[in-house]
């Protein structure tokens, strides 16, 4: 299993994006994150699109993985991969038809992902999982960079791994963000989860590639699989 390290640009000195991004492209790191919130679904307002499409003129080469933090995420799935995302993903939680989101991501050429609120169970993501390539867990509440990771998050990502594995999706991307640092990398990768988007811990490293190599390096060490489960959800979290 393949582990990702995804720089926040939430984090970002906004004064000195070209500057930021070229950062995290000479990093190592395996795609930038882009937070997208609307201060209606989340208490914050971040970037739209344009940012998106400066990362593609910036960086071209640089994977950009965009999270939308949106009430109504449906709305601007064509903007977001006009501007150049790769990947999108939306709440499992946002006031939209689910299903059909993302059909239209996929329909765009793009990977499509859900995103789960601390709160919400992992149960709730599975009837959309055939058309879904990755699943992200906030392990702190959505809007705000620098928050404490939330270990009860930690048995919602295994018993989604496990119920992964007995699919024998081997290699599903179960994503983490939120309070990403060394101690809680090793947490969540030995939890299940392969794909770490880290911002604030990341951004005031002095050297951002040696901490992207260290994070990377505490992943793989700590991730293992955890039991297969060949049952239903309710099962495998026993």
């Amino acid at each position: 299993m393949d582990f990702a390290i995804l720089p926040s640009l939430l984090a970002a000195d906004g004064a000195k994006l070209g500057e930021e991004l070229t950062r995290v492209a000479q990093s190592g790191s395996d795609a930038v994150h882009l937070d997208i919130m609307d201060a209606h679904f989340v208490p914050n307002l971040s970037f739209g699109p344009d940012v998106v499409r400066v990362s593609r003129r910036v960086c071209p080469d640089l994977y950009r993985h965009v999270h939308l933090m949106l009430t109504r995420p449906d709305s601007y799935i064509d903007a977001f991969a006009d501007a150049g995302a790769q990947t999108i993903q939306i709440h499992v939680e946002a006031d939209c038809d689910i299903w059909e989101t993302l059909r239209k991501i996929r329909a765009r050429g793009l990977r499509s992902g859900l995103v789960l609120r601390p709160q919400t169970p992992a149960a709730v993501v599975v009837p959309y999982l055939r058309l879904c390539d990755e699943v992200l867990f906030m392990t702190v509440n959505p809007g705000y960079g620098g928050q404490s990771f939330m270990p009860e998050v930690l048995p919602h990502i295994t018993e989604l791994r496990r119920y992964a594995d007995g699919q024998g999706w081997r290699d599903f991307a179960i994503m983490v963000d939120g309070g990403i640092n060394y101690e809680t990398v090793e947490l969540a990768a030995a939890a299940g989860a392969n794909q770490f988007v880290a911002g604030s811990f990341l951004f005031r490293q002095p050297d951002m590639a040696a901490a992207v190599r260290e994070m990377r390096k505490r992943a793989l060490l700590a991730g293992s699989p955890p039991p297969v489960c060949h049952t239903g959800m309710s099962e495998c979290s026993s």
